[in-house]
């Protein structure tokens, strides 16, 4: 694609490189580093100071080796990001009756669990990964995200779906509903999260602190008495139950769609 005189190539994955370790004369392989150490020192970092606050040179002081050390392992930031993504994704159980290829699903001789409770905990457990990670939300929607742990995910997802009892053609639409739905709730739920630890705050406290602030509003009367009845003591607790109806509610509109 050319964009006036540049032309934009499409972000290359580290799942498709070949790209052998570099090696220069006098070069050694670093001692006492690997793949799974740098990955995990990544995410420590991602974690706690976010994307903006990573670079490959932050990364190989923590580790306490050379940037070069580092480019043995991983050709570039953007293949270091794709990596620390999908051991993201790898800590998302997957629901057992959904573990395998998905051909192997339609001739599996056990009975499956109900597959709406497998969704519930795929979504759940989506949730609870982009959360932890508030930094994973934006690499979704900038790498390829064809990791094997990103895979197995994919093949669970359908494999459940297709427990439904969907046609074969609606399955990916019924996905991206719940998947898109699980993805803007995590994404502010763990924007919020990190927010709150920049600020030296807990969750409850900043919302008190911001409800308190608007609480003469005369435009804010209506949302303050939905959010009497919506219930809950804590921000978790009412995140819980809009979590779990909004679920319901997907889950319900699937059957319906199915059965008409």
């Amino acid at each position: 694609m050319a964009t006036g005189s540049r032309t934009v190539r499409p972000r290359s994955s580290v799942w498709l490189s070949e790209r052998k370790a570099p090696k220069r004369k006098g070069d050694q392989q670093p001692v006492g580093l690997d793949h799974v150490k740098i990955v995990a020192a990544t995410m420590r970092l991602l974690d706690a100071e976010g994307l903006s606050g990573f670079s490959m040179r932050r990364l190989a002081a923590e580790l306490g080796v050379t940037a070069m050390s580092v480019y043995w392992y991983v050709e570039t930031k953007d293949h270091l990001l794709e990596l620390a993504l999908d051991a993201a994704m790898g800590e998302i159980a997957l629901p057992a009756e959904a573990v395998g290829p998905v051909e192997s699903q339609e001739h599996s001789p056990a009975e499956p669990r109900d597959w709406r409770e497998q969704l519930r905990q795929l979504a759940a457990e989506y949730r609870q990964v982009m959360v932890r990670h508030s930094w994973l939300p934006a690499l979704l929607g900038e790498y390829l995200n064809i990791g094997p742990n990103a895979v197995g995910f994919s093949n669970a997802a359908l494999a459940v779906m297709r427990n439904s009892g969907l046609p074969d053609d609606k399955i990916t639409s019924a996905l991206s509903l719940v998947y898109q739905f699980v993805y803007g709730f995590g994404t502010i739920e763990g924007r919020f999260a990190a927010r709150c630890r920049a600020a030296g705050l807990t969750q409850d406290e900043l919302f008190h602190e911001t409800m308190s602030s608007v609480a003469d509003r005369m435009e804010f009367d209506e949302s303050r008495k939905i959010m009497k009845a919506r219930g809950g003591n804590t921000v978790e607790e009412m995140r819980d139950r809009d979590f779990t109806f909004a679920l319901d509610l997907a889950i319900a509109g699937i059957e319906a769609l199915r059965d008409r």
